[in-house]
C-alpha cells in the first residue's frame, strides 16, 4: 500500500464527513474493551485519541467516565464537529505519522484509524506511542487478524486497510517497551475487530 492510498483514506473520510457520522453505529460494540483500557488509568486520566473521528462514540463515552480527551484526525471535518460538541476538550487536525504533541498520556487510542496505514508507516508508529506515553500508559489499538492488505468501501469508494502479523505487533511493542495486556483475534462479541491492548514498562523493567 503507498502513500497514496493513505493520502486517498484521508481524503475520503473528509469528503464522507456527514455521511460518516450519520453511518457510524452508536450502538459501543466497543464498550467492553474502552472499560478494559480504562481500568488501567488513573481516575480522570487524560487520553490521546488517534483518529478521533467526529467523537462519537468512543471520545464521548471516554468523557461521560471522566477522562479528559486530546483527539487528533486528519479530516478538518470531523475535528470541526468534534469542537462543536465538546468544546472543553482539545482537538487537533494532525497527520498521525507526524504526530510530535510534546507531551505524554495515561492512555493512547488507536481505533478504527491505525489499520489505514501502510506497513511501514504502522512499524514507524511504535515510536509515536512510545515518545507520548509514560510508565504505565496504556495502549490500545485494532488491526487486521494477519499479516496482508485489505479494501473496504466508504460511500462506495475503496478504502484501504493493512494489518502487520501479531508476531510482528508483538515485537514491535516489545521494543518499544509495550507489554501486552490482553489481545483477541477477530473478537465476535466487538465486531469481529482484532484487538490490542498494552501497557508501558518502565525503563529497563522485565517483561
Amino acid at each position: 500500500m503507498s502513500n497514496q492510498a493513505f493520502k486517498a483514506v484521508i481524503s475520503l473520510y473528509e469528503k464522507h464527513a456527514s455521511a460518516f457520522e450519520n453511518m457510524r453505529p452508536v450502538n459501543l460494540s466497543e464498550k467492553p474493551w474502552l472499560d478494559r483500557f480504562t481500568a488501567c488509568l488513573p481516575a480522570g486520566g487524560h487520553i490521546l485519541d488517534i483518529g478521533c473521528g467526529t467523537g462519537s462514540p468512543v471520545a464521548e463515552y471516554l468523557l461521560n467516565q471522566g477522562f479528559r480527551v486530546t483527539g487528533v484526525d486528519s479530516a478538518p471535518s470531523m475535528i470541526a464537529r468534534c469542537r462543536d460538541k465538546f468544546p472543553h476538550q482539545t482537538w487537533l487536525v494532525a497527520d498521525m505519522r507526524k504526530l510530535d504533541l510534546g507531551k505524554t498520556f495515561d492512555g493512547i487510542l488507536a481505533w478504527d484509524s491505525f489499520f489505514h496505514l501502510c506497513h511501514d508507516d504502522q512499524r514507524e508508529m511504535f515510536a509515536r506511542f512510545s515518545a507520548h506515553a509514560k510508565k504505565g500508559t496504556a495502549l490500545m489499538f485494532n488491526a487486521g487478524p494477519q499479516e496482508g492488505e485489505a479494501f473496504g468501501q466508504l460511500q462506495g469508494e475503496p478504502l484501504a486497510h493493512s494489518s502487520l502479523s501479531s508476531r510482528e505487533y508483538e515485537s514491535l511493542m516489545q521494543n518499544y517497551g509495550f507489554q501486552t495486556v490482553r489481545h483477541i483475534v477477530e473478537d465476535k462479541q466487538c465486531n469481529s475487530r482484532t484487538i490490542w491492548l498494552a501497557v508501558k514498562l518502565a525503563p529497563g523493567q522485565a517483561d
